[in-house]
């Protein structure tokens, strides 16, 4: 919360004096468990403010909330992006995301960690979509459309994306089914038809090729080798 609000505030501030332009890397999380589907930008989202994922949720809103005021007050030219789930070739394989964590655990021969049912659904992009995007909406015009959804509106049960990464190990989908975490969002996607209309930009890269591409860097990676099969 500290990081994007001091942080985002220091940046904001050293921008104003520069006359720069400023990219806010906000996320959709902003949406929380949304209550409608797909997420547009002009949805205000449904936020527990004192839940578990509160710090990120409200840290991203308040980052959000200031950028803007910037805008207003100071005309500051300041574009922010509401990121999606991103996944691709150098991910951290400690960083507790869905896609590394599958992909780690199928390289080690484990089932994959369901939260729930598996039905929750997300939506992932490849990051060189995003990193597309994202510089398309900052060489776009002043006075660009902002905020700004990036991600691919394709969407998954989060057992189904485990499914496909077992494909492209080429190892069976087995899975340990634990608790749903409290706040957990039952759905995800994003509506693009703003980025669509004003950057020209939608998601080239398949979900099925992204994780062969992504299964490849873990694989030289090292993990999983030398595992009892």
């Amino acid at each position: 919360m500290l990081v994007n609000s001091i942080g985002t505030h220091r940046v904001l501030e050293s921008a104003r004096r520069a006359d720069a332009r400023v990219l806010l890397a906000s996320t959709s999380e902003v949406y929380g468990d949304p209550e409608i589907h797909p997420q547009v930008e002009g949805y205000w989202g449904h936020v527990n403010p004192v839940g578990p994922r509160s710090c990120y949720d409200e840290g991203k809103r308040y980052s959000e909330a200031l950028a803007a005021a910037y805008r207003r007050h100071y005309g500051l030219d300041v574009r922010i992006a509401r990121i999606f789930n991103t996944y691709g070739p150098r991910m951290d394989p400690n960083d507790g995301r869905v896609i590394s964590n599958f992909i780690v655990q199928g390289l080690r021969g484990e089932p994959f960690t369901v939260y729930g049912d598996g039905s929750q659904t997300r939506s992932f992009c490849y990051v060189s979509d995003l990193v597309d995007g994202l510089a398309r909406l900052m060489d776009a015009p002043r006075g660009v459309p902002t905020p700004m959804n990036l991600g691919n509106p394709r969407e998954f049960t989060v057992r189904r994306a485990a499914e496909v990464v077992a494909q492209a190990l080429h190892v069976p989908a087995r899975f340990e089914r634990r608790p749903l975490p409290e706040d957990d969002p039952r759905q995800r996607s994003p509506d693009i038809r703003l980025a669509r209309k004003h950057l020209g930009w939608s998601p080239k890269v398949r979900f099925e090729d992204g994780i062969s591409m992504t299964v490849e860097h873990f694989r030289s990676l090292g993990i999983g080798r030398g595992r009892r099969a």
